[in-house]
């Protein structure tokens, strides 16, 4: 018989490693769910995977346009999340 595990995550979650794309997610607005944790490290989980996708790419691409002190909260928020996990 063969063993079904089930993954954590929908398939309209969108899951990032790195801090500063997650902190630019927030300061756009999109919901985050939760931390993940995988091992020794953690997956940040955002609603709406389509539209972080569209952040992302501009993110990564130098092209996203927010107040550094918005961004600044979110990272800010982002760090407290991850450090009351440990």
């Amino acid at each position: 018989m063969e063993k079904i595990l089930k993954s954590p995550f929908s398939n309209n979650d969108y899951l990032v490693k790195d801090i500063g794309e997650a902190a630019s997610l927030l300061c756009k607005s999109v919901k985050f769910l939760r931390l993940q944790r995988e091992g020794s490290f953690y997956w940040f989980v955002f609603e709406n995977r389509q539209l972080c996708e569209q952040i992302s790419e501009k993110y990564w691409s130098g092209e996203l346009m927010v107040s550094a002190r918005v961004f600044n909260d979110a990272l800010r928020t982002i760090k407290d999340r991850l450090f009351a996990q440990k």
